[in-house]
């Protein structure tokens, strides 16, 4: 990794704490909350690529594990690991690559409606498809609510995140037009 690598990677965790900053919003019948930072690791995957998006959540992962409060609403440690949020958070690894993998096969497409509906297709699978595909298992299983009950309360989380994804994709495609980061890579 270069010196900018490591520089855009910090800016980046930087991002996902700051958007930490804003307060979650709980909702009574899930052990959930609404937070932004979802949004920060869709844009760490789609600006920076699969790699350096990845360790942009890497690296908050160790500020959480020695215990800085930067996840929202101040949480942090190890503890983060195993609460109920954990498979959401744990969720934010694969997420992030899988999304900067996505957007990477977009970065050479000349049409900017195309690039942005790419754009919006990564930050959606990595997003919300592979974030929500372990923080359900992690509430039906490690939690024990179920199945059903894992995901009938994240249904309620889609709306939002749809949204988190359409915002992700349209700063990822203006960051590419003014100061393309995006590594690039065949389909």
């Amino acid at each position: 990794m270069t010196s900018r690598d490591l520089v855009l990677v910090s800016l980046f965790t930087a991002i996902i704490v700051a958007l930490g900053i804003l307060p979650p919003i709980p909702l009574a019948f899930v052990p959930v909350p609404i937070t932004a930072q979802t949004l920060g690791v869709m844009l760490a995957g789609l600006i920076l690529g699969r790699r350096r998006g990845a360790a942009a959540v890497l690296l908050m992962f160790v500020l959480v594990a020695i215990g800085l409060p930067v996840l929202s609403g101040g949480r942090g440690g190890l503890g983060a690991f195993v609460a109920p949020t954990a498979g959401f958070l744990v969720g934010w690894l694969p997420g992030a690559y899988i999304a900067g993998g996505l957007a990477e096969m977009h970065a050479d497409t000349k049409s900017a409606l195309r690039q942005t509906f790419g754009f919006f297709i990564a930050a959606a699978m990595g997003g919300i498809v592979v974030v929500y595909f372990f923080g359900v298992a992690w509430l039906a299983f490690g939690v024990g609510l179920g199945i059903s009950k894992a995901v009938a309360g994240s249904a309620a989380f889609v709306p939002g995140d749809l949204v988190k994804a359409v915002l992700a994709a349209l700063a990822a495609r203006a960051v590419m037009v003014g100061y393309p980061l995006l590594p690039r890579r065949s389909a």
